[in-house]
């Protein structure tokens, strides 16, 4: 797909679909709750309809709205009818994540596998974590080549009889994810859980994330910064729609739970001004989001953009609207995103337009996500012609002049083909190979980006 240029600068308003990070932790919980719980602006993408497929092949009611991007989710208390299933989940990460922890409460066997690069994606942190609580999870490849814990990556099996509890470590510089997964199962295993990290949390916001979430379903995480956490036996409670409430007091009590725009998504948006000049309004979110990588605005205000926010209290008691404005001169820093490692490609893509050179720090864990992002990116720059010095956690980009075309590589990679279609809007050469990888978390992608002009 070639991206041609937008030769103006940008006056538009678009809005991005539901956040992946919240749709698939609000699946998980509201499975777990005891009721029926409708998430509305939920996300439908690959990544969500393989965790909702699984939840149903579970046995759980999930009902897709996808035209009113909505899913209904009736919880069981935390049980998992099915005694036996063989769950596919592509290269969602998430989903295997939390799938590997959530299948743990259950009874039976159950196979998790997914495409060859979710065969490439350590979980082996995780299923240790688990294992240190009681549960039983074992390695389907290599199992007789002597294979260490860290490297266990999907198909895994899961047999299930309860997860029995206690205290567990686990290292926190890996995937947030894991950390994330024992949290949200913790509340329905058979004694209390305590995780002890042993190394510094990578991804922090992500974690908070959760917390939040647990929160609004009536679970309170007890913390010590970001090195323990404690979570006691106890059950979700639906959520109650505030936003209605407050609207109509009479009114029924709603067990809707809505879902903030993506702020991994709206980064793109945030940064096309960036670029091209001009101003982009970006609906349904707002700085007070519980979602970690709207910190990317920050990001963007220290490059010399300004950063603006509205109300919009119709949609809901944390939505509003950010506009982005660029401006003539944009300056390259010096940075660390190990907490919004998501949004590094974004930053990358507008990096060569910089006045100055741009540094990347804190971003190895980039390195095991759908693809070497760090290599990747730094791959995609130089066949544009950017100078760019690649390091372990991260990367120097220094401006360009000029650039040369070329068809980026995106190694199926949806982050890859969102961020370097922004370079597209500024330098007419930029062509995007396997452009539906997009289909992962941003289906329309290419629409919604097509009204900037």
């Amino acid at each position: 797909m070639h991206i041609t240029p937008i030769p103006h600068p940008l006056s538009a308003t678009v809005r991005v679909p539901g956040s992946k990070s919240l749709t698939n932790r609000a699946l998980l919980i509201a499975s777990l709750a005891d009721g029926t719980t409708r998430l509305t602006n939920a996300l439908f993408s690959d990544d969500s309809r393989y965790f909702a497929r699984a939840l149903q092949t579970l046995g759980f009611d999930i009902q897709l709205d996808e035209a009113n991007h909505e899913m209904t989710v009736t919880g069981l208390g935390g049980k998992i009818p099915a005694k036996n299933a063989e769950l596919f989940i592509g290269n969602a990460g998430t989903a295997a994540r939390f799938l590997s922890a959530f299948l743990t409460l259950g009874h039976g066997e159950y196979i998790l596998d997914g495409e060859p690069r979710m065969r490439e994606r350590p979980i082996g942190d995780l299923v240790d974590s688990l294992a240190q609580l009681g549960a039983k999870i074992e390695a389907m490849q290599n199992a007789e080549g002597g294979m260490q814990n860290s490297e266990i990556c999907p198909p895994v099996k899961i047999i299930a009889s309860g997860l029995p509890g206690g205290k567990t470590k686990m290292a926190g510089d890996i995937s947030s994810q894991f950390l994330s997964a024992l949290l949200m199962v913790a509340p329905y295993a058979k004694s209390p859980i305590e995780i002890t990290l042993s190394t510094e949390l990578n991804s922090k916001p992500y974690v908070d994330m959760t917390i939040s979430i647990m929160n609004d379903f009536g679970v309170e995480v007890q913390r010590n910064d970001y090195q323990s956490f404690a979570v006691p036996i106890t059950n979700y409670q639906l959520p109650i729609n505030l936003q209605s409430l407050i609207s109509n007091p009479q009114s029924p009590i709603s067990t809707s739970y809505s879902i903030e725009s993506d702020a991994s998504a709206a980064s793109y948006f945030f940064a096309a001004p960036a670029i091209c000049g001009g101003t982009v309004k970006v609906e349904n979110i707002s700085r007070r989001s519980i979602q970690g990588d709207i910190a990317f605005v920050d990001v963007l205000a220290k490059m010399g953009c300004t950063v603006q926010e509205t109300d919009n209290p119709s949609t809901s008691l944390r939505a509003g609207c950010i506009l982005v404005t660029g401006h003539s001169h944009l300056q390259g820093i010096d940075i660390d995103m190990r907490d919004i490692p998501d949004t590094a490609q974004t930053l990358a893509a507008i990096a060569p337009f910089a006045d100055s050179p741009t540094r990347i720090r804190g971003i190895a864990s980039a390195r095991v996500k759908e693809t070497d992002r760090v290599h990747a990116t730094c791959a995609e720059l130089t066949r544009l012609g950017v100078r760019v010095e690649e390091h372990e956690d991260g990367m120097t980009i220094h401006p360009v002049e000029k650039m040369r075309p070329a068809v980026i590589q995106t190694y199926n990679d949806h982050r890859m083909a969102m961020a370097f279609s922004l370079i597209g809007l500024r330098f007419d050469g930029v062509t995007i190979e396997n452009p539906s990888c997009v289909s992962k978390t941003f289906p329309n992608f290419f629409e919604v980006l097509e009204t900037l002009r």
